[in-house]
């Protein structure tokens, strides 16, 4: 994970939030009050950015000590305390909603994807994420989905290619001149993945002679995913990845991944996930 990148959403976090300064606390609560507080699981979930508290707490007093009693990835039940903040009174109160707000929606995301993750434990599919994530919180979306047992797609724009339909567009009339562009693409950057987008079994089967690592089957229908499997299995003799998209939910991804897909890429695990219910409360004050 990218350190830098997760230190500036905290950063950027802490800015938006406390601003000039936290004018309640500071107006009731005594500068050499202290307090022990508990982070505590209010549902049953899988936990992930454990790690952003101890960020949040370091920007903001280094007298205030986080501990941490469980790892991300971890599932755990109900009323589960998974942390201790001690310290400053005044600085907990401060950092308290941006830390929660981070926990609450990577624990979302790595509880979701380890819904779907189990789903499919009975296929040989991976479930993977899209780039559908929250503006500068990409870095830690992706971590979470990490923690559910998914696997990340790519990071962005720069780290793989996805041929999709409008890029495809530009070469309706000609495949041949596509499948030029893309062995081009291949011999000058070797090591980059290449995906192409299909959006019905002509297309695949059309896409399946392309020099490409991967084919997405794009808001396809499961029967027609996998009379699409069995052609490019056959025509590229195995070589190409296959991967399924659009429009899975908790109710389909099995019949999707029946149908044979080596992965499954669900955007809902980033950009529609619920926030997991988290409190910090105060334990004792001195």
């Amino acid at each position: 994970m990218n350190i830098n990148k997760v230190k500036d959403a905290i950063i950027s976090a802490l800015k938006e939030d406390i601003g000039t300064g936290d004018i309640t606390s500071s107006s009731l609560i005594s500068p050499t009050t202290y307090c022990r507080t508990k982070i505590i699981f209010k549902e049953a979930a899988v936990v992930c950015g454990l790690n952003t508290i101890k960020l949040v707490y370091s920007y903001l007093d280094r007298r205030i000590v986080v501990r941490l009693l469980v790892k991300d990835g971890k599932r755990v039940r109900k009323n589960t305390t998974v942390a201790t903040i001690t310290g400053p009174m005044r600085g907990i109160l401060a950092g308290e909603r941006v830390a929660l707000n981070f926990i609450q929606r990577l624990s979302g995301i790595a509880t979701l994807t380890r819904k779907f993750v189990d789903a499919v434990s009975n296929y040989n599919v991976k479930i993977l994420d899209t780039r559908k994530t929250t503006p500068g919180l990409r870095e830690l979306e992706k971590y979470a989905v990490r923690c559910g047992g998914g696997v990340n797609h790519r990071m962005g724009l720069y780290d793989a290619i996805l041929i999709k339909g409008n890029h495809i567009r530009c070469y309706n009339t000609s495949l041949a001149e596509l499948e030029r562009k893309i062995k081009k693409l291949i011999n000058r950057k070797q090591k980059t993945f290449v995906e192409i987008e299909a959006t019905s079994i002509s297309e695949a089967i059309r896409f399946s002679r392309l020099p490409v690592n991967a084919i997405m089957l794009d808001n396809m229908i499961p029967s027609d995913i996998r009379k699409a499997v069995k052609i490019i299995r056959r025509k590229s003799g195995g070589h190409i990845t296959i991967e399924a998209s659009g429009g899975i939910t908790l109710k389909n991804v099995r019949a999707v991944a029946k149908t044979g897909v080596d992965r499954i890429s669900i955007g809902a695990i980033t950009h529609s996930v619920k926030a997991i219910d988290v409190s910090l409360e105060v334990s004792d004050i001195y």
